[in-house]
């Protein structure tokens, strides 16, 4: 296997003008998978489900190529299933419609669970909230293994963090992708550049900041370089998933080229798909060869900062 995510929840999506579509597979890990599959062939997903799965969504994985041996059978709770509320800013609100005690059994994981085939994968990508350690854990033993490990924040933090807390999440993995309202719950408000530095000197070790339709800004801490990446220029739908996408692409982008600037090129096409329409991309013509496409296109606009 070259690459793992995690998370499947099933997205009932309202937009700001209150229209619904209802019934998407999300979670974080579909699309973060989407994001890895297009620059690899072997990409992994692990989740705990119910029987209630839709066939629609086991018909795209199997059509996406995405490898589902890490799904996790749990017959006695429900896929997890939740309402994405949007606010004409961009914030998003998520409610559970699943009982919470199903959360954490669907959600919780453990390196015993992954599947063998999986534990020595090149990259694994996971979330952590921002002030909850046990993620940070998860993903520490994930790096001990040997493997790249990329790192997003879930949601905003509910307050500032304190320094200890704010270095656990940051360098829990090698790669760390917070969006723009992410980082500024956790270390207050400020321009990109500022907020990428201070999260390097809080110990991270390559900072993604996702800005939206103002692309992303990375820095790598042990030589300082830092790059601001574009979003590759398409029309936007939905924004849902696109940040999910964006590290997976981010990812096997570093693993397999070792430069930032090209990694995170690989991560803005791979977002550039999920935004075209609501829910993930319909498995149709050849995606790899149009992701190489954009990838010689949005690499010219590239800009070294």
């Amino acid at each position: 296997m070259d690459f793992v995510s995690f998370g499947i929840i099933i997205d009932d999506i309202v937009s700001p003008d209150g229209h619904t579509t209802m019934g998407q597979l999300g979670g974080g890990g579909p699309q973060t998978t989407f994001g890895m599959r297009l620059w690899t062939e072997q990409v992994g997903l692990v989740a705990g489900v119910g029987t209630d799965l839709p066939e629609e969504a086991q018909a795209w994985l199997a059509q996406a190529g995405i490898d589902t041996a890490g799904l996790r059978l749990n017959a006695d709770w429900p896929t997890l299933r939740a309402w994405q509320l949007y606010e004409a800013d961009g914030r998003r609100t998520q409610i559970w419609r699943t009982p919470e005690s199903a959360v954490a059994v669907q959600l919780g994981h453990a390196f015993a669970q992954i599947p063998p085939s999986y534990q020595t994968a090149q990259g694994f990508h996971a979330g952590v909230h921002p002030e909850e350690p046990d993620e940070a854990e998860f993903i520490q033993a994930l790096r001990q293994h040997g493997a790249v490990v990329s790192v997003e924040t879930y949601r905003h933090a509910s307050r500032l963090l304190n320094p200890a807390e704010l270095h656990r999440a940051v360098s829990a993995g090698h790669i760390f992708s917070p969006n723009l309202l992410e980082v500024e719950t956790m270390v207050g408000a400020g321009e990109p550049q500022e907020l990428v530095r201070r999260l390097i000197e809080a110990g991270a070790e390559i900072v993604a900041l996702r800005l939206g339709e103002d692309g992303a800004l990375i820095q790598r801490a042990d030589s300082g370089e830092m790059w601001h990446i574009p979003a590759y220029p398409t029309t936007a739908v939905d924004p849902t998933g696109a940040g999910n996408a964006f590290c997976g692409g981010f990812l096997a982008g570093w693993v397999h080229h070792q430069d930032i600037c090209l990694a995170g090129v690989c991560g803005a096409v791979s977002a550039s798909f999920l935004v075209e329409q609501v829910g993930l991309p319909p498995v149709t013509g050849d995606w790899q060869a149009e992701a190489r496409r954009r990838f010689e296109t949005l690499k010219l606009a590239v800009r070294q900062i």
